[in-house]
């Protein structure tokens, strides 16, 4: 019965880390319009700063991520001045850029940069904006090869978190994947971080991948809560070879099945709940005393371009290669090709081909799937108190997908659409619900557990 259930509702979704998704942005959004976006920056907003580093010493076959392989550092170096460059126009677009509250560094792996690349960027960051003194200041690490220098140049850039790529320690699977890293020289990093100061550690784990088994994630899950990290991410894996061609490179058939990945996955979540950690949405965890944690008791979470976060910030500011920002007006999106971005940035200062504007309707949708995604919950009278009279599309959604469902994964409590412990983990699913571009072009997700 249960993979008949598991079945029906794992189909395709979007992660829905925006909304509208983004393969229905549109060239309509360009660089003139982000120009005029970035003025329009009222006082009272607060902003969030993303810097994307699309490069890797080695190709993980896993991987989802924009990113490049390279052997040498002159495409890394050659990079650097047009990220600086873009941070500088955008800094001058804005008429107060004293906000700066998160600070978030993703790739590929930031950690490629060589120290004194690291100083520099981080220098750069705060000359052209006025970081708040308690900025939160976060960075993607890949721990092998990671040099004591620079851990140091981290903790001198004034990094405060570091989220660690694991995804699993179990031998086989990190060969398959073309990713060997031993839970040694993970805890070595760990440990050396935080002598050097940055306390705060996350660690990405995912279920799903080739050859893995609920025996060998619940010893990876073992291996990591002895790490004791204040945030883990339990990704599944998204197979997606049509738009990552080096995912072709895994033997497909020794890809977990839907029902393997959904055992996989709640094996995993009940291991570290039991282990100390807090579910927060559809999957992270993090410690009690965690910021996560408080904005999920609070109703403060929020999901993003980097998954569940507790960043208040209004504004999303992306720089580099693909990265996507995030205004008032709708959203941004950069050239992906680092050609194509360098050319944009010498041109134009700015590198966006693509975006979307958001309107009223979309705003109701963000909204609701947003909560559910981060709530399990949408209060009736809460959306209609935001939207008016709006709401009662949605609400009509949440009613006939309440009516027909047969499976017990929704239920109405007090006002309140709420999904069910059964129906969490097809809170993608649930969403699409609500997702008005869904069907709508030619878009392909990845499977929803």
């Amino acid at each position: 019965m249960q993979g008949a259930l598991i079945l029906k509702h794992a189909k395709p979704a979007p992660r829905y880390t925006s909304y509208p998704t983004t393969p229905h942005f549109h060239d309509g959004v360009d660089s003139s319009t982000y120009r005029a976006w970035l003025k329009e920056i009222g006082f009272s907003q607060s902003l969030s700063l993303y810097v994307h580093i699309p490069y890797c010493d080695t190709l993980c076959w896993f991987c989802g991520c924009n990113t490049k392989h390279t052997r040498s550092y002159r495409p890394v170096a050659d990079y650097l001045p047009y990220v600086r460059a873009e941070i500088a126009t955008i800094a001058t677009c804005i008429m107060s850029s004293d906000r700066v509250q998160t600070i978030h560094w993703g790739g590929g792996s930031p950690t490629i940069l060589a120290p004194n690349d690291i100083c520099d960027l981080a220098a750069h960051i705060r000359g052209q904006f006025n970081v708040s003194p308690s900025a939160g200041f976060s960075v993607e690490i890949d721990p092998r090869g990671m040099e004591r220098d620079k851990i140091d140049a981290l903790a001198a850039a004034g990094v405060t978190r570091a989220s660690i790529g694991v995804q699993d320690f179990d031998v086989g699977v990190q060969r398959a994947i073309n990713r060997e890293q031993s839970f040694e020289e993970t805890r070595d990093v760990i440990l050396e971080l935080r002598s050097a100061g940055i306390k705060k550690i996350n660690i990405d784990l995912i279920y799903g991948l080739p050859h893995q088994t609920v025996t060998s994630v619940a010893t990876t899950v073992s291996q990591v809560l002895e790490l004791m990290p204040d945030r883990i991410a339990l990704f599944g894996y998204a197979h997606v070879p049509w738009m990552k061609r080096h995912q072709s490179m895994l033997d497909e058939t020794a890809l977990p099945d839907a029902c393997e990945r959904f055992e996989q996955s709640q094996l995993m979540g009940n291991l570290l709940c039991e282990g100390g950690y807090e579910r927060i949405g559809m999957d992270h965890f993090a410690l009690p005393a965690d910021p996560l944690t408080k904005a999920k008791h609070n109703g403060s979470l929020r999901r993003n371009f980097q998954g569940y976060t507790d960043d208040p910030a209004d504004v999303l500011l992306g720089v580099g290669a693909s990265a996507i920002g995030k205004l008032r007006q709708g959203y941004v999106h950069n050239a992906t090709p680092t050609a194509e971005y360098k050319r944009r940035i010498a041109d134009q200062g700015l590198a966006v081909v693509n975006g979307y504007a958001v309107q009223p309707e979309d705003e109701l949708r963000a909204h609701v799937i947003e909560r559910l995604i981060c709530d399990f919950a949408l209060s009736t009278h809460s959306v209609r108190e935001k939207f008016g009279e709006a709401a009662d599309e949605v609400i009509a959604i949440a009613d006939s997908y309440a009516l027909n469902d047969q499976d017990g994964l929704v239920d109405w409590d007090n006002g309140t659409f709420r999904i069910t412990a059964k129906g969490q983990p097809f809170v993608r699913n649930i969403c699409a619900q609500f997702d008005a571009f869904l069907n709508q072009g030619n878009a392909r997700h990845s499977i929803a557990v």
